[in-house]
Parts: C-alpha cells; sequence; structure tokens
C-alpha cells in the first residue's frame, strides 16, 4: 500500500484503526501490520508474520538470505494450499523445499518486517537494471493532482523495456505531462523515471479485489512482442 494512499486514508477516517495485511489466495493473510505499527518509517513494510506462519526471503535456489537482502517472500504455515486441484505441474513449481513461493519481490528487516516492492512478473527490466513498478507509483501518487497511478514496462529495442505509468486524476484538478515527469525526477533515478505518461478519465482496470490489472495495461504496446519479464 502506497504511503500516501495511508495517509489520506487517515485524513479521512482519523477515528478508524488502520490494520494492513499481506496474503494471497492461496494462502489467506500472511503478515499484518497494526495500527500503532503505522510509523512514518515503516509505512512502506506489510508488517510482521501472523502467528503460526513462517514467512523468508530467499534467492533464486530457495536459500534464505539475510535481512536487508532482496529475493522472492516465501512462506508455509496451515492456512498456506497443498496444490492446485488437478494441477501438478503447477503445483511443483508453486513450492520450494516446502514453502509456497508468493511470486513477490522484497525483504525483511532488521527488525523483523517484511517490505514488498512488486510482483516478480511485473518488475520492469531496463538497461540491465530492475525497475520496481511500486517504488515508482509511491513516487506520483505523491503528486496532489493525481488519485490513481498504475507503473508498467513496455518494450524498448534499445533498452528492452521503458517504464510507463496510467495516472488518474483527481476530480477537478489538472497536470501535465512535463510537470509529472520533473516531479518524478526529484524522487527517482533517472532510469526509473517515466518515459510514457497517459491520463485515462476513467478508474485503471481492477480485479475482483481491487488489484489493478498490469496485464491489461500492457497487452496493448506487447502485442506481438515477447516480454523479458513473465
Amino acid at each position: 500500500m502506497a504511503p500516501e494512499l495511508i495517509r489520506r486514508t487517515r485524513e479521512h477516517l482519523p477515528k478508524v484503526k488502520l490494520v494492513q495485511v499481506y496474503g494471497l489466495s492461496e494462502s489467506g493473510f500472511l503478515t499484518g501490520l497494526q495500527d500503532r505499527e503505522h510509523t512514518d518509517d515503516r509505512l512502506t513494510s506489510c508488517g510482521r508474520p501472523c502467528p503460526g506462519i513462517e514467512v523468508r526471503v530467499a534467492d533464486p535456489c530457495g536459500k534464505q538470505v539475510e535481512a536487508g537482502q532482496l529475493g522472492e517472500l516465501l512462506a508455509r504455515g496451515a492456512n498456506v494450499m497443498r496444490g492446485y486441484w488437478n494441477n501438478q505441474e503447477d503445483t511443483a513449481a508453486a513450492f520450494c523445499n516446502g514453502f509456497f513461493r508468493t511470486g513477490d519481490i522484497g525483504y525483511q528487516d532488521a527488525e523483523g518486517y517484511f517490505r514488498i516492492l512488486d510482483r516478480q512478473k511485473d518488475m520492469i527490466v531496463t538497461g540491465g537494471e530492475n525497475v520496481y513498478c511500486g517504488e515508482v507509483e509511491a513516487v506520483i501518487l505523491r503528486h496532489p493532482a493525481v488519485r490513481e497511478a498504475a507503473a508498467f514496462g513496455i518494450p524498448d529495442p534499445q533498452w528492452g523495456e521503458l517504464v510507463a505509468a496510467r495516472i488518474v486524476l483527481k476530480q477537478g484538478m489538472s497536470v501535465t505531462v512535463d510537470e509529472l515527469v520533473e516531479h518524478c525526477r526529484q524522487s527517482l533515478a533517472n532510469y526509473k523515471v517515466p518515459r510514457r505518461v497517459e491520463f485515462s478519465e476513467t478508474d485503471l482496470p481492477k480485479s475482483g479485489s481491487g488489484k489493478v490489472l498490469k496485464r491489461v495495461l500492457r497487452e496493448r504496446f506487447w502485442a506481438g512482442a515477447e516480454r523479458a519479464v513473465g
């Protein structure tokens, strides 16, 4: 959850206790961040493991990495599924040493709090550098005219992929592409700054659970092309 969204929620609902949780359809809740833990230095965290659940960050070989190092989040516990119905191939690919592979890239800090940077399949690789969509989106959402934002990769013959963004503005407010790009340059490295910005007059496409459908945003750009990231 972008820190700016948390701030807006607290502004409009000051008396409501905010609890942030992280999980998947295959597992239910894995981690949680209690209301009292929503301090400024933890707004980018999804919390610590829920009781009875083990979560770790691992390298591509499934080996647990040290605190602060990036990797894929793996989980196991009584709430995690045992397998996909009648699909042994996908089930085998979904587990590593008894842990479920979430497909999310992130890290665990020294205090045990997890931070998710991106879905592995949504990560943008431009010129050999990894760009995590959540970081780009968090910066865009800090602009006072922006209501919704989604970052995603589009093909480029020189760099492999470029960062693109689809933006929904707040009613009655406006911002130009150049102004938004300059806003991003103040907080992001040059290769992370969106090279293509589009404004949408309708809400971003979402799943039934409210997640932005990045594949819908990408598909017209990648028609006939092969993504560098699956």
